[in-house]
């Protein structure tokens, strides 16, 4: 059920490669009245695509391995000694002003591993963390082989992005263990293990 919700203000506190707003809002409650106005602060990221790769020459899915130092922060949560912000994860990036997730999902995958892909699949849209902030992630599917290898990959810029070629069976494994951390490689992953098990 939709309910109303009626922002009173919204202004920008933060404005670099994260931003950060502020708004007073109030929104319809279960029971029909309006909640006092509230005060919210969002992360504002904009909208992102992922792409989960699957090799069909070699079986394999191609993720992409990278330095992130917000899993460092968490992960010192547990272990002030860690040195460890490296994360497995699919193909991902935010998609530019002006483009649409599909062109954004194509152009990612080139920067990152070299690949170039057609008419990917749409598995799911969803926000990323709701709590806290505004960003969307169009996941997608798409299918590679040996010959779709272009020049490039690796990431632009700063960006030092190592290329993992990873074995059906050790992905599915992975999950059955709880060794993934990417959420948009879990999601994508269950995905793929009920597809192919729907085409047996």
């Amino acid at each position: 059920m939709r309910r109303n919700a009626v922002v009173y203000r919204h202004r920008r506190l933060l404005d670099d490669f994260f931003k950060v707003d502020e708004l007073a809002v109030a929104h319809e409650q279960r029971d029909g009245s309006m909640s006092a106005q509230q005060r919210r602060l969002v992360l504002e990221r904009g909208d992102a695509v992922a792409v989960l790769l699957l090799d069909g020459d070699s079986r394999c899915v191609v993720l992409v391995e990278q330095f992130k130092a917000p899993v460092l922060i968490g992960r010192r949560r547990e272990d002030r000694s860690t040195t460890d912000g490296w994360i497995l994860e699919t193909v991902a990036g935010m998609i530019d002003p002006g483009e649409t997730a599909e062109a954004a999902v194509i152009r990612e995958t080139q920067e990152e591993t070299g690949y170039q892909i057609h008419e990917p699949q749409l598995i799911a849209s969803f926000f990323s963390s709701p709590g806290g902030t505004s960003e969307r992630v169009f996941l997608y599917f798409a299918q590679v082989r040996s010959a779709d290898h272009r020049e490039g990959g690796g990431g632009i810029s700063d960006e030092d992005i190592e290329i993992v070629h990873m074995p059906l069976d050790e992905l599915f494994d992975r999950i059955a263990s709880g060794a993934i951390e990417d959420p948009k490689l879990l999601i994508s992953a269950c995905w793929l293990r009920d597809r192919i098990k729907g085409q047996q």
